[in-house]
């Protein structure tokens, strides 16, 4: 058994101070560094001279992490240790001279190497910290737009250095490990990411807990949507809050200022059936949420499996909206038919008894959701139009499947609620749009009284006879969509 470890130790307050001489020699390196000119005329010498300072002070943490009572002494090791990763970090600055001589070097293993013992000194102690800041700045600049550093940086990094950092409770560790992770990935190391899907969660993770942090933003949406095996993978193995993480951004990216390119297309359309495929197996999940009878410990999880399933959803609305995206989805067995059967059930769900389905219900979830009812359902109608724009088969199995009386029931019954009021209107466009079998199906209803004729004027639609038959038409104050 192994023996446990030290409780965590703190620095001492006296600093030691750093040779002197070496320490104002990096100082000045540093300063000099920060101009173009002084990092396109550093000799290689410099570069050597800085890594031998880096070794010998590492040296020093190697002893810390095998006998913690060093730890008090590592106060002058760690002050030259930063200004070692500062001077390199400068001299990396658009250089790639600098970047060459400096990886030649095998600075970047010792540095890779250094930053993981980092990990290991159960130490409280901002100058440790800045220290493990200021080499992983360097190792980002090391790798900037150099493929060959680029690949001596993952090879020494992945995975150790990533599982060690993205979970950082600093958030500039994560943030700087991201950038590093974000710079060294290319298709052939997005392979590798499969095999290790902690990093890949990690990541997810991370924007999770810092939405403001624009380089595991860039992770996701640059590399991991790109790689539908990836994203697949992952989805499998995420909780429920990190899936819902995931398909937000998968929004993003659909309903961003740039539209989905021809290399986009065929990837999004391995999500959709992803997307589309889990909805169609896992979305009775909702319906737990009506359940009176859970354990104490279940409703957080419910309502996070619940929240997964209407994310879902709302991902399938926005695809059904891309043109790119629409057709596959129109097909997609059992999607249409599974929607209008959910729909169906929490529709009976929310008349028959009070729950978070009836017009009246209410839950509010991490600020996104305010109302199942209102959300779920109008967008299970929403989903509805889309599937039968333009397109008859789909028309035609609605009307089957009794979809069309269902629609103009739920908005008979919420019609207070103008967003769902809004996609009933659209979805009775979609389904009546060169359909004379649905238009003849909407004007019975009405003259037999099963379609509320005041409720269909307020939707833009009207009923007129002629003659032995009955016209549904739109009328001028159809209100707008």
């Amino acid at each position: 058994m192994a023996a446990p470890r030290p409780p965590p130790a703190r620095l001492s307050g006296v600093m030691v101070p750093a040779p002197i001489q070496d320490l104002e020699a990096l100082r000045a390196l540093t300063a000099l560094f920060k101009e173009q000119r002084n990092r396109e005329t550093a000799p290689r010498t410099i570069f050597q001279r800085v890594l031998d300072i880096l070794k010998k002070s590492s040296h020093a943490v190697e002893l810390a992490c095998r006998d913690p009572s060093r730890v008090e002494h590592l106060a002058s090791s760690l002050q030259l240790i930063t200004e070692c990763f500062r001077c390199l970090r400068n001299a990396c600055i658009e250089c790639s001279v600098n970047q060459n001589s400096i990886r030649n070097l095998d600075t970047i293993g010792v540095a890779v190497d250094l930053i993981l013992l980092f990990r290991e000194l159960r130490v409280e102690q901002e100058s440790l910290l800045t220290a493990f800041r200021c080499g992983l700045q360097f190792l980002g600049n090391v790798a900037s737009r150099n493929e060959d550093s680029q690949s001596i940086v993952w090879v020494h990094a992945f995975p150790e250095l990533f599982l060690s950092c993205l979970n950082h409770p600093d958030k500039k560790i994560v943030a700087y490990s991201s950038m590093i992770l974000f710079t060294s990935l290319n298709s052939e190391r997005m392979k590798e990411l499969e095999e290790n899907l902690n990093i890949a969660i990690d990541v997810i993770e991370a924007h999770q807990k810092h939405p403001e942090s624009e380089w595991p933003f860039l992770i996701i949406t640059d590399h991991f949507l790109k790689s539908p095996e990836l994203v697949k993978a992952m989805y499998a193995k995420m909780s429920n809050q990190e899936r819902v993480t995931l398909l937000d951004l998968i929004i993003a990216k659909i309903v961003g200022d740039e539209p989905l390119t021809k290399d986009d297309v065929p990837v999004f359309l391995s999500h959709a059936e992803l997307i589309a495929s889990t909805f169609v197996d896992q979305c009775k999940v909702v319906l737990r949420l009506t359940s009176e009878q859970q354990a104490d410990d279940e409703p957080t999880k419910i309502l996070h499996e619940a929240l997964a399933t209407i994310r879902l959803l709302d991902v399938l609305c926005e695809m059904t909206a891309n043109t790119d995206l629409l057709g596959y989805l129109q097909v997609f067995p059992g999607l249409l038919e599974r929607v209008i059967d959910l729909l169906r059930l929490i529709h009976v769900a929310g008349r028959d008894t009070t729950n978070v389905f009836s017009t009246c219900g209410c839950i509010k979830a991490e600020g996104d959701v305010s109302n199942v009812a209102e959300g779920f359902k109008s967008h299970l109608i929403r989903l509805i139009g889309n599937l039968c724009y333009k397109n008859k088969d789909n028309q035609d199995k609605v009307n089957e499947l009794d979809g069309i009386p269902l629609i103009l029931d739920s908005c008979s019954i919420d019609d207070s609620n103008p967003f769902l009021t809004q996609w009933v209107v659209y979805a009775v466009r979609n389904l009546t749009e060169d359909n004379s079998q649905n238009q003849d199906l909407i004007a019975k209803m009405e003259e037999q009284g099963l379609a509320d004729a005041s409720l269909l004027k307020k939707m833009g639609f009207e009923v007129e006879k002629r003659g032995d038959k009955l016209i549904l038409k739109s009328t001028n104050d159809t209100p707008p969509l």
